[in-house]
């Protein structure tokens, strides 16, 4: 069965970007050799990324030209992507498709052959897929910084989530790599 993991770089204070939408220059806070090389690592896991519409649209922008790290770029450009989305038609980044019901279509991939799928950012989608159960692992760097506001990683739920710590790994920069699973309930 293949493996869901969800990744974000999230603040102390809870938020995966800024009051603005890609407002993301906390990022550079835990960025460094430690996080490019684990970023390089991830690209070896998978083989398919899951952006909600929002996330997939601010990264189709920015990788088709982006430089300075070739082979994470080489990656995501290259990987097959899904852009979960009931608005979108259709999806101009090499190797994307677009899927309206996303719990469905995981629940489908999970079954079939393959790497680990990640989804990266994508709040809404990652509430939607652990609501539905499909996470199987949460990777998140949290990054040395209270924000104040912003977009919130984890959206507000009717139950609680328990998690079980697996693995920590603190930077240089002061961020902490942080891999929990999710508590399978009854």
């Amino acid at each position: 069965m293949r493996k869901l993991v969800v990744w974000n770089l999230m603040t102390l204070d809870g938020y995966f970007e800024g009051t603005k939408p890609w407002d993301l220059d906390f990022h550079m806070l835990a960025w460094g050799d430690e996080l490019e090389r684990y970023a390089t690592e991830l690209g070896r896991e998978g083989d398919l990324l899951i952006f909600g519409r929002k996330t997939y649209e601010g990264m189709a922008a920015y990788w088709p030209t982006a430089t300075g790290t070739a082979e994470i770029a080489a990656y995501m450009n290259g990987i097959a992507k899904i852009a979960a989305s009931r608005t979108l038609d259709k999806a101009e980044w090499n190797n994307t498709r677009v899927v309206g019901d996303i719990a469905a279509e995981v629940r489908k991939l999970r079954q079939g052959p393959g790497k680990t799928m990640f989804v990266f950012g994508s709040a809404e989608v990652t509430d939607v897929l652990l609501k539905a159960g499909l996470v199987d692992e949460m990777r998140i760097c949290l990054v040395p910084v209270v924000l104040g506001g912003g977009n919130p990683h984890f959206k507000p739920a009717a139950e609680q989530r328990p998690m079980t710590l697996i693995d920590s790994r603190p930077l240089k920069t002061g961020a902490v790599i942080l891999r929990y699973e999710p508590v399978k309930t009854a």
